[in-house]
């Protein structure tokens, strides 16, 4: 691979992770054409194509893959150096890229915006995606931190608990269940759930509390986000299983009732995670004393949004 530049490998990574070549432009703050170009230019010292476009749809090949693999993994090592040599200076500045399990979501950028006003030297970025994308993100060191629930057992992360995780059973407010007070699990056999996806911790969560019941429930539709899910129980396609945190707003307006479910909430823990094997630099060392410091005030303070 001759004339291969990392300003390539960097266009490459962030059009193999959106597979738009309109959207890394938009990150990167560059045209398109310009980035088609370096795609182009990376080709061809490789000798081979990394992509194949079908219309406005984009795939990886398998040589794109392991490119894209390889690119990701150079950048992290990159961060990890300049994050280093930012911890000898001693400097609490610069930029911090934190990713947030999409529940997360509802309440990380008004945490975010308290930490920016005491360390205004810190630029913040968040980037929001399923338990299993943010594990991703981790392990190849595209991000230094991760707000999320439990990590996997075994896996090579420190998690830092800093706030209680509530998540129950929501439903439209003339659902059958709604005025019934300690309802059994039994009684939502075979009632109809709006899923979210698999590989989400929230699904996760709810898969274990039927099965530690017994009780099969019907799956209807899946969705991808939180706000879809509400939208389907709102519209009477179904009861959700969802984060208390997320709907806030629906239930103080009185477009969705928590039913009052035996052993429900699900009492789960917000923590910010990290690898084990990467020395943080200043500014995630700084976000992690804030949020150790101050996150579960802010929720008791209802500043995020207290279910």
């Amino acid at each position: 691979m001759k004339n291969l530049t990392f300003r390539q490998l960097r266009v490459f990574e962030a059009v193999a992770r959106h597979l738009s070549f309109s959207r890394a432009a938009e990150e990167l703050f560059l045209t398109q054409p310009a980035v088609s170009m370096q795609v182009k230019q990376l080709e061809e010292s490789v000798g081979l194509p990394l992509v194949e476009q079908t219309g406005k749809r984009i795939r990886l090949t398998e040589a794109g893959t392991l490119m894209a693999q390889t690119a990701r993994r150079l950048a992290g090592e990159l961060r990890q150096a300049d994050d280093a040599l930012a911890a000898l200076k001693g400097l609490e500045s610069g930029s911090l890229t934190v990713a947030v399990v999409s529940t997360a979501i509802y309440f990380a950028p008004h945490l975010v915006a308290r930490f920016v006003a005491s360390h205004p030297g810190i630029k913040v970025r968040l980037l929001d995606a399923n338990r299993e994308q943010v594990l991703r993100l981790l392990g190849e060191s595209a991000v230094e931190l991760a707000v999320m629930g439990e990590p996997p057992e075994g896996s090579r992360l420190d998690a830092a608990y800093f706030a209680d995780h509530p998540l129950g059973i929501v439903a439209a407010p003339g659902h059958r269940l709604v005025s019934q007070p300690r309802v059994e699990a039994a009684a939502l056999a075979g009632e109809v759930f709006v899923l979210r996806e698999a590989g989400s911790g929230t699904r996760r969560t709810m898969e274990r509390f039927f099965a530690a019941a017994g009780v099969g429930v019907a799956a209807g539709m899946e969705m991808s986000s939180n706000e879809a899910v509400k939208q389907a129980v709102m519209a009477g396609l179904g009861l959700g299983f969802l984060s208390l945190h997320t709907v806030g707003l629906e239930l103080s307006t009185g477009r969705l009732r928590v039913l009052d479910v035996r052993d429900l909430p699900v009492r789960r823990r917000w923590n910010l995670c990290a690898r084990r094997d990467r020395l943080l630099s200043p500014a995630a060392l700084a976000f992690r004393r804030f949020v150790a410091d101050r996150g579960a005030a802010l929720l008791l303070e209802g500043v995020l949004g207290r279910p």
